[in-house]
């Protein structure tokens, strides 16, 4: 008598969409912050390229965790083509746009923890420490847009001042 093998379950496919929806915007902001630490170096803003290159890092780290769950649930994470088209003019400029990156980042995972609460418990869980972090990063680059509000953009010395101080 040969036992029959049971097929894995996997997750819902309105799920694995949210999940690799979230996966480009985490490759998205990895790339991001990468051009962010490679501006910031070439312009001589260590510390704050030292603390861009650590984003980067934490991002991709977010991106392996979405992709790790997939896989464990059966899923093949599709990864997505990110052509980043990003170019700064200066320090403050980085930090608004880092500001609405992790913005949007935050009411994506808000919203879709929202719309799978009802139907996939398990993956709104999963999604707790991405929310969390989300809020954390909000918090981070809110702070540092109300620092800079002390700040005369037009000023290097004051510019610089300001990185040391904050990055």
């Amino acid at each position: 008598m040969s036992t029959t093998i049971r097929t894995p379950k996997t997750l819902a496919d309105t799920t694995v969409k949210i999940l690799t929806d979230r996966l480009g915007d985490e490759y998205t902001a990895h790339y991001f912050y990468r051009n962010a630490t490679n501006w910031c170096a070439g312009i001589g803003y260590l510390k704050a390229a030292a603390f861009f290159a650590q984003e980067a890092e934490n991002e991709l780290d977010h991106a392996k965790g979405l992709q790790k769950y997939l896989v464990d649930w059966n899923v093949m994470p599709l990864l997505p083509s990110i052509k980043p088209n990003i170019t700064f003019s200066d320090l403050i400029d980085i930090i608004n746009k880092a500001y609405a990156l992790e913005y949007a980042l935050f009411e994506s995972y808000n919203r879709n923890s929202s719309e799978l609460f009802a139907s996939d418990l398990t993956t709104f869980d999963f999604l707790t420490t991405y929310r969390t972090g989300q809020t954390e990063s909000v918090i981070e680059y809110s702070d540092l847009l109300n620092a800079a509000e002390l700040v005369d953009t037009n000023s290097k010395f004051e510019l610089l001042y300001f990185e040391q101080t904050y990055f």
